[in-house]
């Protein structure tokens, strides 16, 4: 099996990105309006809070903070743990962990675990799968592809290099992909509740099957 076929698969990016999306929308919408995939909101409502003096909000913005650090330590371990084996891939173990843990989440009544949980898993996501074709992408946030897909485009724009402007489109493509499963997310947590984090584990069960068979 080749490196290229766990971290360097385009299809994998975007069924990561699709399950990325559905977590946002899933967190916002039954999970108490929280965003679980990336930190930076959780930073700015934690030195809010510190500023207010609220003990209690300030522990409920740390600890999905801590678990998300967690998570990226974890992924390391499984990578180190996992790399020579022939057997299994860390990132196979690393989406393995992910589903079982997302099961989990829907069985559980109270937001605040339920997104530090999606917070820890997130974590390990990024942290395992940040390369398709090369290029450093993100499949549980937006914000750093659209830099890097408009810094290429005007790269295009200046020197006419085609290969700039597919690297570009990739990007805009893994957006989409994103905002297709928020919008696949929500609709189908607005029918099924809790429960709905059940379908989102669809895609990476598929990302597992196209890692060991490409």
């Amino acid at each position: 099996m080749s490196s290229r076929q766990y971290s360097d698969s385009l299809r994998v990016g975007i069924l990561l990105a699709l399950t990325g999306g559905f977590l946002d929308a899933y967190t916002y919408i039954s999970r108490g309006n929280v965003f679980a995939n990336a930190q930076t909101g959780n930073m700015v409502m934690l030195g809010i809070n510190f500023m207010e003096g609220n003990f209690r909000g300030i522990i409920n913005y740390i600890i999905p903070i801590i678990a998300f650090a967690i998570g990226v330590l974890l992924a390391e371990v499984i990578r180190t743990k996992l790399s020579k084996s022939e057997k299994l891939h860390w990132r196979q173990a690393v989406l393995a962990i992910e589903i079982i843990l997302l099961i989990s989440v829907a069985f559980i009544p109270f937001d605040y675990v339920a997104n530090t949980i999606i917070s820890f898993i997130c974590a390990m996501q990024v942290e395992s799968f940040r390369k398709f074709h090369g290029n450093a992408y993100a499949t549980t946030m937006c914000t750093g592809n659209l830099r890097s897909g408009t810094e290429k485009l005007v790269i295009f724009i200046r020197n006419k290099d085609k290969k700039h402007l597919k690297i570009a489109f990739q990007y805009y493509f893994i957006i989409l992909i994103f905002c297709l499963g928020a919008t696949i997310g929500g609709l189908i947590t607005l029918n099924m509740g809790l429960k709905a984090v059940l379908i989102a584990i669809i895609p990476l069960i598929l990302a597992l099957i196209v890692m060991s068979y490409e």
